[in-house]
């Protein structure tokens, strides 16, 4: 088995706040991985995973704020790594490790609690909070993750992801495969998870209030007859988006716009994504 790449946690986050600029860490880093394979040091699996990890959803996209600390450009292992500063179009193939029971329970590089049963992923330099969907190469499966920490820093490892992530594209006992990695943006997903496409939309309304906005969605599919592959709640800007669509053209949702405005009486707004 091979050795799973070490994510520098906690401790980057630390040197962070204290310096601005992060440097070298612990001197037990790992920087080869152990000339008769298995794990570095105890890392590994759990002795007893939960059941049915293949259950366990992708992360959903949110419009997070940025961490104060953690994107601060920092120093592993003589290298320099200038984390993005904002959110913008990302796409990277080279191989992904995943890091384990090690680690399970202390800090990240953001200061959140590593769970290795969550839909969570290290990166050296896309911003913390993001999203990202990481591509199997040689199997097609994919899935989406949060980043919140900072890794992998070995050979040409783009990608730290948990376990659960590693098992859900099917490369645990291999310990590393081939990805794509594509950052996602927050305002092009729904509140399920579901990515939305290019096109027309309508939108009905706007609540700070998850549950208003699900309880206008409800409404909406009541009253259109309306299925959920054509009607969500959008997550932006801190406001859930009630959206209809798409529309392959105007008149569509011109016309759906006046049996909205018919049968309850809101008045609703054409939205374009390109």
């Amino acid at each position: 088995m091979n050795k799973i790449s070490i994510p520098i946690l906690g401790m980057l986050a630390f040197v962070l706040a204290l310096t601005g600029c992060g440097s070298s860490p612990p001197a037990k880093q790992a920087t080869s991985a152990p000339k008769n394979g298995g794990y570095y040091l105890d890392d590994g699996p759990g002795a007893r995973p939960p059941a049915n990890l293949d259950a366990v959803p992708d992360a959903v996209p949110r419009d997070e704020p940025l961490h104060r600390f953690a994107n601060r450009t920092y120093a592993v292992l003589g290298n320099t790594y200038t984390p993005q500063t904002e959110r913008r179009a990302h796409s990277e193939e080279g191989l992904a490790s995943w890091y384990g029971r090690r680690f399970h329970g202390k800090k990240t590089a953001s200061g959140e609690v590593y769970d290795m049963y969550a839909m969570t992923a290290a990166h050296p330099t896309l911003p913390i909070p993001s999203y990202a969907r990481v591509t199997a190469l040689d199997n097609g499966k994919s899935v989406v993750v949060r980043i919140n920490d900072r890794g992998p820093f070995h050979g040409k490892r783009v990608i730290d992801l948990s376990y659960t992530a590693a098992h859900k594209l099917g490369y645990l006992k291999r310990g590393s495969t081939r990805v794509r990695v594509e950052s996602l943006d927050p305002a092009a997903y729904d509140t399920q998870g579901e990515a939305l496409k290019e096109g027309i939309y309508l939108q009905v309304g706007a609540f700070s209030y998850a549950d208003h906005a699900q309880q206008l969605l409800a409404r909406l599919r009541r009253a259109l007859d309306l299925d959920a592959g054509r009607s969500r709640v959008v997550l932006n800007d801190a406001l859930h988006r009630v959206q209809l669509g798409p529309y392959p053209a105007d008149d569509a949702a011109q016309a759906d716009r006046a049996r909205v405005r018919e049968r309850l009486d809101l008045n609703a707004v054409l939205v374009r994504r390109d």
